[in-house]
């Protein structure tokens, strides 16, 4: 999906609500358990009765990929239920050495047409280019995550040594704490969020910034002010919407708000789509009153 487009949909949804289909076949309705298709038809009613308030799905690929075979064809023809009309994520977090993207690419952005998928940038350039070659589709990096265990690495500092070591800045020891801002060190999201944004460009490259960080936004769009960022964390886990869109939202709205449990699991009778709706109406209302 081009940039352009995406754009418009939120402009005219007065939305940028990203719903996560990360459907556990423990946690549908009972009423749907013992059908041979049932979490493409979980899928499928979340999707119709939420589609008009949403301008994105995110399909968390493990929830899938742990059914086997069943998994891959339920996810297979979830994303081929989506309405062309909606940014479809691959959650599959993948990136390694570049033979190997590239088959990710394929995968995710021929066999299943997903229109972008989440990457771990550890590996680097080369474990991410392959996904950038492809024509209006995007890479979606980890940038500064809504875990726990973000504190672990993305929070470390790095120090700047400004030594040219074949065209490759060098970095020296790595310290726990709070960022001095003194042009020496960063944190490690923020050395990521610098670099890989040189590798594309606003038009195949997100971050995913966790809601419940929602105190580095305004950090985060010092470093990538034109760039989408995708943001988990709202919902269940606690992060506020408000201060999300106060902090990351620029020029072009540049938010996709993800909401995954919260809406899909709002009810677990015959209705439960309704109730999904229910949920999913409210975020858009309070979108469209922070746009």
């Amino acid at each position: 999906m081009h940039r352009k487009i995406l754009i418009e949909e939120i402009r005219n949804k007065r939305s940028y609500l990203c719903v996560g289909l990360d459907t556990d076949i423990n946690l549908i309705p009972r009423h749907l358990k013992e059908r041979p298709n049932a979490i493409f038809e979980f899928n499928k009613q979340i999707i119709d009765a939420t589609k008009d308030l949403c301008v994105s799905y995110k399909i968390n690929t493990a929830f899938y990929e742990a059914m086997g075979i069943k998994g891959w064809e339920a996810m297979e023809q979830t994303v081929n239920y989506i309405p062309a009309t909606h940014f479809k994520i691959a959650d599959a977090k993948r990136g390694d050495i570049g033979n190997t993207s590239s088959q990710y690419a394929k995968a995710f952005f021929e066999t299943l047409n997903f229109d972008a998928i989440t990457i771990a940038p550890y590996m680097g350039e080369d474990s991410i280019r392959p996904f950038l070659e492809y024509e209006n589709k995007w890479a979606i990096v980890l940038g500064l995550t809504s875990n726990k265990g973000a504190f672990d690495f993305e929070m470390l500092k790095v120090v700047r040594e400004d030594k040219n070591d074949g065209g490759h800045t060098n970095y020296g020891n790595e310290v726990v704490g709070q960022a001095t801002n003194n042009g020496d060190e960063l944190y490690l999201y923020e050395r990521v969020l610098e670099t890989v944004s040189k590798w594309g460009n606003t038009d195949n490259l997100m971050f995913v910034t966790g809601a419940t960080q929602a105190g580095q936004l305004s950090n985060i769009r010092k470093i990538i002010p034109d760039h989408f960022l995708l943001v988990p964390g709202v919902g269940f886990q606690g992060g506020s919407l408000k201060e999300v869109s106060q902090h990351g939202m620029n020029k072009d709205f540049g938010l996709l708000v993800n909401a995954s449990r919260a809406i899909i699991y709002a009810g677990n009778e015959e209705n439960f789509a309704m109730e999904a709706r229910e949920i999913a109406s409210q975020y858009q209302a309070e979108m469209s009153s922070l746009m």
